[in-house]
């Protein structure tokens, strides 16, 4: 497995997305458990999760409490590092909320460390911004939880180039990751990757391959990743991954994944070496 890096913390090219694995139409815990089992067989040392990765209302952390007990029960679970949000929450209807006040983000930090059974969570970050909250009383949250141990790194998710160089601010240069939405199908992403390419910040696509419902229809609604795919003996899953690696050594794609098979074939997208005239194909898209 090739390997990059958020912050000090080296880890695979490729995470593993869990929501796929908690939300509405997900698997049963057994299917759950052997996707991320084989992530990890695989090379994986990356597993996004959020609190928010949950169905009913009953059960917020779902998510996080799944991934605690896959790694309990896998050799290479301590090798993992769990990077997980707060900030965004499921009432239960289907609907998504906003809560980015310090209080909360503290609170929900606390209850991450119980669900995930860890003393510090490796890497925490501010899920979305909260048009109600002051967006530096948000980070500062984050950055006092930093300041106080509960998290080893810290980062932000669906923030553009001015709260990034704030969030970096606040952090006093302590900033490791930016989470943003980024595929072929929603590029506006752009300027938040050059970015954290030229400040040396982790860049975490998340729904790189489109989203839960899109993701198999990639090389259907965008041909050159098909004849791409199709002339390298490959699916254009992983087409669109290698593109994504070949951006910048900063990128981690976290493509989430609810099935074994769909996880193996994402991460043969870290050996697939893309030719310069593919690359200008496929970023023409």
């Amino acid at each position: 497995m090739h390997t990059r890096r958020i912050g000090d913390v080296e880890v695979s090219a490729i995470g593993l997305g869990g929501m796929p694995m908690s939300i509405e139409g997900r698997p049963d815990e057994a299917r759950s458990l052997a996707t991320i089992h084989a992530a990890l067989d695989a090379g994986v040392t990356l597993i996004d999760t959020a609190d928010a990765y949950h169905r009913d209302a009953h059960e917020v952390g779902h998510n996080e409490t799944l991934i605690a007990k896959a790694l309990a029960c896998h050799d290479l679970g301590k090798d993992v590092l769990v990077a997980t949000k707060g900030g965004h929450l499921r009432p239960g209807d289907g609907s998504w909320t906003l809560d980015g006040s310090p209080r909360h983000l503290k609170e929900a930090c606390e209850a991450s460390l119980r669900r995930l059974g860890v003393e510090a969570i490796g890497l925490y970050q501010f899920h979305r911004p909260d048009p109600r909250v002051p967006y530096a009383e948000s980070v500062g949250a984050i950055r006092d939880l930093l300041d106080e141990g509960k998290i080893l790194m810290a980062g932000i998710s669906n923030a553009n180039p001015e709260r990034i160089g704030q969030a970096n601010e606040i952090l006093g240069g302590r900033l490791v990751s930016v989470q943003n939405q980024f595929s072929p199908a929603f590029r506006s992403s752009e300027p938040e990757l050059r970015l954290c390419d030229e400040l040396g910040i982790a860049f975490l696509p998340w729904s790189p391959l489109g989203g839960i419902s899109r993701a198999g229809e990639l090389g259907s609604a965008y041909a050159p990743f098909a004849r791409v795919a199709e002339a390298h003996g490959v699916s254009p899953q992983q087409v669109c991954l290698a593109w994504m690696l070949a951006k910048s050594p900063v990128v981690v794609p976290i493509p989430g994944s609810s099935r074994p098979e769909t996880i193996r074939d994402s991460l043969g997208a870290v050996d697939l070496v893309l030719t310069a005239e593919e690359i200008a194909e496929l970023d023409a898209v």
